[in-house]
């Protein structure tokens, strides 16, 4: 039997079944343990302090990087790419805002959370509207902020880096794409007073931490269906299935475990 172009999973009996699970429960348990020792690591990451004067736009006027934070001691930026020539997000970026859940429990955590791309907020509002979504999102059109932290990329302004890589690594990885242009982002920052410090960015598979839809598929015999580390090619897709939210089509799809 066939389930997405892939062999069907193997049917044993329940006390097989449990066998295996359990077997993979001592993973799991290793996996957690080692990300909070990872997660330990990372909060123990030296921090730099922000010199420049960085200046926003955001609905009721300019903003400094400080007023951002919302009063609040810790302020995560989602470095959204946006398409200034089509007037459209990104898709892998708007299809992470989607997974976003209510802000307030972050903010009972002393941490806020704000969108920031390099685009005038005019032409992000009829995309964001479209959308639907209410988070903070700022535009840092006209400063150094996303060259700064490297998700816009241009070689005229500064040199080319992006997940800590240079250009000469970026190019002999096959990841051309990352040389030039808009790239997504997502860098933290902590403050004492009105002193703001940088502790930490990342880029490429480390924004996947919010993505709730891939850790929930993470748990299916499917997978996330995009053909790689042995996961089948659900639909034929690849790693470009996802679409806006109003662009998924309606009709539903026929499965061969199913019939008709």
């Amino acid at each position: 039997m066939k389930l997405a172009n892939q062999d069907f999973p193997r049917v044993v009996s329940q006390a097989a079944w449990r066998q295996a699970r359990i077997r993979l429960l001592e993973q799991e348990k290793a996996a957690t343990h080692a990300r909070d020792a990872l997660n330990a690591q990372r909060r123990e990451l030296p921090v730099v302090q922000i010199d420049k004067d960085y200046r926003f736009e955001g609905p009721h006027g300019p903003l400094r990087l400080l007023d951002l934070f919302e009063g609040r001691p810790q302020l995560i930026v989602y470095h959204f790419m946006f398409h200034r020539d089509t007037g459209l997000g990104c898709e892998g970026c708007s299809y992470l805002i989607d997974n976003l859940g209510r802000l307030e429990h972050l903010h009972a955590r002393g941490t806020t959370f704000a969108m920031v791309s390099r685009a005038p907020l005019e032409e992000i509002a009829p995309f964001r509207a479209r959308m639907g979504w209410q988070f903070p999102w700022y535009s840092s059109f006209g400063s150094d902020f996303n060259y700064d932290f490297h998700v816009s990329i241009d070689e005229s302004v500064a040199p080319v880096e992006y997940n800590y890589r240079d250009k000469a690594e970026l190019e002999s990885l096959g990841q051309d794409y990352h040389v030039r242009g808009e790239q997504p982002g997502m860098s933290v920052f902590l403050r004492d007073g009105e002193q703001i410090f940088h502790s930490y960015s990342t880029y490429g598979r480390g924004l996947e931490a919010p993505l709730f839809t891939y850790h929930l598929l993470d748990l299916t015999p499917l997978g996330r269906g995009e053909g790689w580390g042995g996961m089948p090619d659900y639909q034929g897709k690849g790693m470009n299935w996802t679409r806006f939210h109003d662009e998924y089509a309606e009709a539903p799809q026929q499965h061969s475990c199913c019939g008709s």
